[in-house]
């Protein structure tokens, strides 16, 4: 018998090249006070590395520059339904 199921809803999720990328995107965010968390790849995105940075979807922007003004490889930007 399983609980009641939360109901899905729209996420920004940052795939990255590596390990050290997505720790870093961790530790950024933190420190800057950007939204997100680390979470396994969702099976529907496919990646090099298996860990994801997972945001609210209005997030994107400051988060993509955020990365670029840190020189930070995100392999891919999706938005997905978790």
């Amino acid at each position: 018998m399983s609980g009641p199921q939360r109901e899905k809803q729209l996420w920004l999720v940052a795939t990255f090249p590596t390990t050290t990328a997505a720790i870093t995107m961790e530790r950024l965010c933190g420190q800057l006070g950007l939204p997100g968390r680390l979470i396994p790849v969702p099976r529907s995105i496919s990646a090099s590395c298996g860990m994801a940075w997972r945001a609210p979807e209005d997030a994107r922007e400051p988060l993509e520059t955020m990365a670029r003004d840190h020189a930070l490889p995100v392999e891919g930007w999706y938005y997905v339904m978790l």
